[in-house]
């Protein structure tokens, strides 16, 4: 039989009040304790927990980021691309808040996400505009002190981003490089309870899975050159078609 908190909280997401559902599952913890709460989200639709748990972040903590699990936590996240928010910031906060609620969980939480389905894609897109600094994080080891959002990718030529690849390739070939090398920096001298150390902990605590981040962003530099290329054959082929447009109307002219 399912709980009656799991169906109130599902009602209240569907008339829009997800910080209603919220209280009625901080009600459980209140009453019952937060092992009980903790069996409750087992109950609860991923979809629902993930509409709870975006709504908070760091600064507006709530008693499910705090007790959700590492499985539970994964489960739900997989879905924030349903939201189509393009900047990610929801996602961003939403992480930060569960990933460093305990410095020493961060990495189980961080695998569970990894081990899901769509996982790489949502930490991938948890770096959002960073991108171009986490790669240079995978190929140097440190992180970049003159990076610019507006510098990021969208900006970039064809040429950069061929050339970013070919760096990207080459160190994924060369053995070790990017997984297996040491520490030029340690955690507590990046620890900035964000996407550094998000970084710091993907790479050498789960070094298969930043491999697996890397090569998604990898393909998405491919992508945003597959589209540059596609753009430029659009506006040269109207160019091209002139001269053969005016032949056509002079001949049918004569």
């Amino acid at each position: 039989m399912t709980h009656p908190a799991v169906i109130k909280t599902s009602q209240l997401i569907l008339a829009g009040d997800v910080h209603g559902a919220e209280s009625a599952l901080t009600e459980i913890a209140d009453n019952e304790g937060d092992f009980a709460l903790v069996a409750i989200l087992d109950k609860v639709a991923p979809k629902d927990l993930l509409a709870i748990m975006r709504s908070f972040d760091g600064s507006r903590q709530s008693v499910v980021n705090l007790l959700v699990t590492p499985e539970q936590f994964a489960r739900a996240v997989v879905l924030e691309a349903r939201y189509r928010d393009q900047t990610h910031a929801a996602l961003h906060g939403m992480m930060n808040a569960v990933l460093y609620r305990d410095e020493d969980l961060t990495a189980e939480y961080l695998e569970a996400i990894g081990e899901t389905e769509e996982g790489y894609t949502v930490l991938a897109n948890y770096f959002g505009e960073r991108d171009d600094e986490l790669l240079a994080f995978a190929m140097s080891g440190v992180f970049a002190e003159d990076w610019q959002a507006e510098h990021g990718h969208e900006s970039r030529s064809i040429t950069w981003l061929n050339e970013k690849i070919e760096e990207i390739d080459e160190a994924l070939h060369e053995g070790d490089s990017i997984t297996g090398s040491r520490p030029k920096v340690s955690r507590s001298e990046i620890a900035d309870h964000d996407w550094m150390e998000t970084a710091w902990v993907l790479r050498y605590e789960l070094p298969d899975i930043f491999e697996q981040v890397v090569l998604t962003l990898r393909d998405r530099l491919q992508k945003r050159i597959d589209a540059l290329e596609d753009q430029l054959l659009a506006a040269v082929a109207p160019a091209a078609d002139t001269p053969a447009r005016a032949q056509d109307d002079e001949e049918s002219a004569l």
